[in-house]
């Protein structure tokens, strides 16, 4: 599957907001809760707008960060969808809601590529509109299920499968895939030994 760089960048930024929710936090050691919130104050959403590089982001207050976490769960909300009508839904509400302003720039040493908010838009309408038309992309590219969950029972992070067999089931291979590799391998050899 073919997805440009911007569209790649912004289904990254997706995904990280989404894991930024408390839900999606893995417990460590699979026991007791995880850590809290990753967006729980102002300082969080300047430091995610600075990882992903947001532009014009000014002065954010508390109505910024409730909006921002609202966005979140609307992405939650377009990855458990059933099938591609209902995603299609959520993401036009999303999209529409951010008053989308198509305008093609060329900044900070990126190439041509389409920016979907309006050059005042809020932190929130900025990512509700870019990152909404980057799930639009993989919903019309008929590619819904690579929107996905990690299945490792103790993580809940989102992931976008972009395996070219969609076959990617946890959110890292390194961890939560290897932990479980490697629980199987030892359940098996203690069944052996037994």
């Amino acid at each position: 599957m073919l997805i440009p760089h911007d569209t790649r960048i912004a289904l990254d930024t997706v995904v990280d907001l989404m894991n930024t929710a408390p839900e999606s936090e893995p417990p460590p050691d699979g026991t007791g809760d995880g850590p809290g919130d990753g967006l729980a104050d102002i300082p969080a959403l300047y430091a995610f707008a600075e990882r992903h590089h947001i532009s014009g982001v000014g002065t954010l207050g508390e109505k910024d960060l409730a909006a921002v976490r609202d966005v979140r769960d609307s992405f939650a909300e377009v990855f458990a969808a059933p099938d591609p009508r209902t995603a299609a839904d959520l993401v036009n509400r999303l999209v529409a809601a951010a008053g989308t302003t198509p305008q093609l720039t060329d900044h900070d040493g990126y190439d041509w590529h389409v920016h979907y908010f309006a050059p005042d838009a809020s932190i929130a309408d900025h990512l509700a509109a870019d990152c909404g038309m980057a799930l639009a992309f993989i919903i019309v590219a008929g590619e819904q299920e690579r929107l996905r969950r990690c299945e490792a029972p103790d993580c809940g992070h989102a992931f976008v499968d972009l395996s070219r067999n969609r076959s990617r089931r946890y959110c890292s291979s390194r961890t939560c895939g290897n932990r479980l590799h490697v629980a199987a391998y030892r359940a098996r050899r203690k069944e052996a030994a037994g």
